[in-house]
């Protein structure tokens, strides 16, 4: 979902049009589980230059030409991948190549992590979340913004958790605009003027109307105040998403 700007000069830049198709991937955890929701471990991490290496060729197999925009999944400082020379190699001959780079972020720390990847430079995207809950990335991401970095933000409606299902109070909130709670949640999101782009998760048919409707969402100063209330601490809120069951 993009924002009601452009979705970055980024896009533009590598080629990619409004028209086209264009895939964004992300390397660095192996996947473990043979899809069982209830396997003991369900993805390895590790973000060596053998497992970039690995990884790309099997990304560049399986989608040619449509991948745009390859990502470091989760580079936390402590990962320490933005002081691996052999990495940042790598993904400079990919970015040479056409393809542009960039990397994600999660945990509390996040913010951090987005300030040491522009320190170190070379990336075209960054990718964190921030929503209604955890909003600590914000000026971070406002920097890499103005930076000339795409902006994508994911987890809008925190794993559920801003959805109607969730254990936010947001449904008394939402329909006071008459909207539905992941509406209002990605509403909020896209608001932010720093936002390219903003993923919806969507899984259904009904899911993704209901997360569209968030375009028609006008949000008011006393609606934000409200907004604001729901923000938790970061630590409290990842340690809430932590504790989630994975599906």
């Amino acid at each position: 979902m993009a924002s009601p700007r452009s979705v970055g000069s980024w896009l533009t830049q590598r080629g990619i049009g409004t028209e086209e198709v264009g895939v964004g991937s992300k390397w660095g955890y192996t996947y473990t589980a043979d899809w069982r929701i209830d396997a003991e471990v369900h993805e390895v991490k590790d973000l060596s230059i053998e497992t970039l290496r690995r990884q790309v060729g099997e990304s560049r197999e399986l989608l040619g030409s449509h991948l745009r925009l390859y990502q470091i999944h989760s580079a936390t400082l402590e990962s320490g991948v933005f002081e691996d020379g052999a990495v940042l190699d790598e993904l400079a001959r990919l970015r040479e190549e056409g393809t542009a780079v960039g990397f994600t972020v999660t945990g509390p720390r996040q913010g951090e992590a987005i300030e040491r990847g522009l320190e170190v430079g070379g990336f075209d995207a960054v990718q964190a979340t921030w929503n209604l809950l955890e909003v600590s990335a914000g000026p971070s991401l406002e920097a890499a913004h103005a930076a000339g970095l795409g902006v994508i933000i994911k987890e809008a409606v925190a794993n559920g958790r801003l959805t109607e299902r969730g254990d936010v109070p947001l449904a008394d909130i939402a329909r006071s605009v008459d909207a539905t709670p992941d509406a209002l949640a990605l509403a909020a999101v896209l608001a932010q003027p720093w936002a390219d782009v903003v993923l919806s998760g969507a899984t259904t048919l009904a899911m993704l109307k209901s997360n569209l409707a968030a375009t028609r969402v006008e949000l008011g100063e006393e609606l934000l105040e409200r907004l604001g209330a729901l923000r938790e601490a970061p630590e409290s809120y990842w340690e809430t998403r932590a504790a989630l069951p994975w599906n």
